[in-house]
């Protein structure tokens, strides 16, 4: 077989192309492959696909394909152009790139699915390609994954927040719970950063959300409820994020309690502070001698930690009447407790109770979120030359998005 011909098969063309030219470089380790159509062919619109006769061609241009075992393999050709009465002058569609592409359709699959699977400093090093080269794939890769998205029914959504820089620079995040992927991405935690992703939605799509997990951020509520239809029923306020503030109160009355004991000889509360922040199930064995002691100590600590253990069991409620009934004597006993940091978190939580007891409804939890986001901070470790916001969020996209990131090959490859 000839040179010509095997490249005709291993670049996937079809007439009119044909290899006009193969050279190899053992040196550089490199092939280039020349392709050119013959005279007299007619070629459609990439438009409208009305096909006309030959206007003009391109400069040649380059595009990197797949080794040929270990020789880097270039395709050159001239891209011919079409004048469109109705569209006017454009290059026509290649069978082996896409528009704008650097790379053919098969090396932009083969590097998309070693991107996935490593960093884009490992990636560049397996492709041998430079990091720029890498980044500009992966970004290619996200566009093309955008425009392909279809308005898809969410029936859990997942409303986030995330630290990207220091001096509180933040992103939203709209996390689809069911599928555990992001769906949107926002720059700031404002009001109007989830409202902009609201408006995005089709009336259908809006209708169609069962229950929206979040924290207890004023803006991303307001947002919520200007926007979504029965948003009463719909909101449910993230137990996680509930619990966390009833660990933080525990966490400032151990402070609190700890400086009391500064001028006494023994503290027994320095160093306990993590102990205080296991659940009363979690507790590794190795801490329960010292802290079965504390708790018979009758600290503040302790009865902080007690009222605190006793509201996991409100999340265990079998329905809404019944984690009603529960609130109500839990809400006795911290807001007279005189622990003012459990008082705080208590009241901060009856003011959003009518979406805290939601969840005996959905039973929906942020926790896909708190796993995604926990992705994204990998993502951020070995980020590698991702520097600001916009590169991070196409990450979070190539990473999180689950989208079609592939371009089409059928063309060549069927």
């Amino acid at each position: 077989m000839q040179d010509s011909e095997l490249y005709y098969h291993l670049l996937g063309l079809k007439k009119p192309w044909f290899v006009s030219e193969v050279k190899l470089n053992i040196a550089e380790k490199r092939i280039d492959v020349w392709v050119e159509h013959p005279k007299g062919v007619n070629w459609p619109c990439p438009h409208c696909g009305n096909e006309h006769s030959l206007y003009d061609h391109t400069g040649e241009r380059v595009w990197r394909h797949l080794d040929s075992c270990q020789f880097m393999t270039y395709l050159h050709a001239s891209p011919p152009r079409v004048k469109c009465p109705e569209h006017g002058v454009h290059q026509v569609l290649l069978p082996w790139a896409e528009i704008r592409s650097r790379f053919t359709a098969l090396f932009e699959l083969l590097a998309i699915e070693v991107l996935l699977h490593t960093d884009i400093k490992g990636a560049s090093q397996i492709l041998r390609i430079t990091w720029d080269e890498a980044w500009h794939l992966m970004e290619r890769a996200v566009e093309r994954g955008l425009k392909l998205k279809e308005s898809t029914i969410h029936n859990h959504l997942g409303v986030d927040e995330k630290q990207v820089a220091a001096g509180h620079q933040y992103i939203t995040l709209v996390n689809d719970l069911d599928h555990g992927v992001v769906d949107y991405i926002g720059d700031g935690r404002t009001k109007e950063t989830l409202s902009d992703y609201f408006q995005s939605l089709n009336p259908k799509q809006l209708q169609n959300i069962q229950a929206i997990a979040m924290d207890m951020w004023e803006p991303y509520a307001q947002a919520t409820r200007e926007h979504v239809p029965d948003y009463e029923n719909k909101l449910v306020y993230d137990k996680y994020h509930i619990m966390s503030h009833m660990s933080q109160a525990v966490d400032k009355v151990r402070r609190q309690e700890s400086r009391s004991f500064q001028s006494a000889e023994v503290n027994p509360l320095k160093g306990s502070k993590y102990l205080w922040l296991y659940g009363g199930d979690n507790l590794p064995v190795k801490y329960q001698e010292r802290f079965t002691a504390l708790k018979e100590m009758n600290l503040k600590t302790g009865r902080a930690w007690a009222i605190k253990e006793s509201f996991r069991h409100f999340w265990q409620c079998p329905d809404t009447k019944a984690g009603i009934q529960y609130w109500r004597k839990w809400f006795f006993w911290a807001t007279h407790s005189k622990l003012k940091p459990i008082i705080q978190v208590a009241k901060m939580i009856q003011n959003h109770f009518q979406n805290v007891v939601t969840y005996f409804t959905h039973y929906l939890t942020n926790a896909a979120s708190e796993g995604i986001n926990s992705k994204i901070q990998t993502i951020q470790k070995r980020a590698y030359g991702i520097r600001n916001r916009s590169h991070l969020k196409i990450a979070i996209y190539f990473y999180c998005g689950g989208l079609n990131l592939y371009p089409d090959t059928h063309t060549i490859v069927g």
